[in-house]
């Protein structure tokens, strides 16, 4: 029976050498609850202004419907950036480095919304 264990050691030890391991799995983030957007360059045409500070918005607390959080963070993100532009009724799809983000506890989410708003050239 020692030999069957450690000849099952010998193996173990055997595949975990051969497993590549760069730290790459270390660098998956299981709670990246951000939305998915197209890069900057590829989304917005290249004739936009752009503001030069990043702005954020956010709801005032957390809600039962994740729809709604981000709507919320959006709207909250518009209102300031209307002071940037007040003339324009900005678009969070062209905002630069933008981020929609959402923060979960138990069924309630709440989210934040970033970037730099931008509005096309006149």
């Amino acid at each position: 029976m020692p030999c069957f264990a450690l000849s099952r050691f010998v193996v173990i030890a055997a595949l975990a050498l051969m497993t590549p391991w760069n730290g790459a799995v270390a660098q998956d983030d299981a709670f990246n609850l951000s939305v998915p957007k197209p890069e900057f360059e590829e989304a917005t045409p290249r004739d936009v202004d752009c503001g030069t500070e990043m702005l954020s918005g956010s709801g005032p607390g957390f809600t039962s419907d994740r729809d709604e959080a981000e709507n919320v963070a959006i709207a909250s993100w518009k209102q300031k950036a209307a002071k940037i532009f007040p003339d324009t009724d900005l678009d969070f799809d062209l905002a630069k480095d933008s981020n929609l983000s959402c923060v979960v506890q138990g069924l309630y989410s709440k989210c934040f919304a970033d970037g730099i708003p931008c509005k096309p050239k006149s």
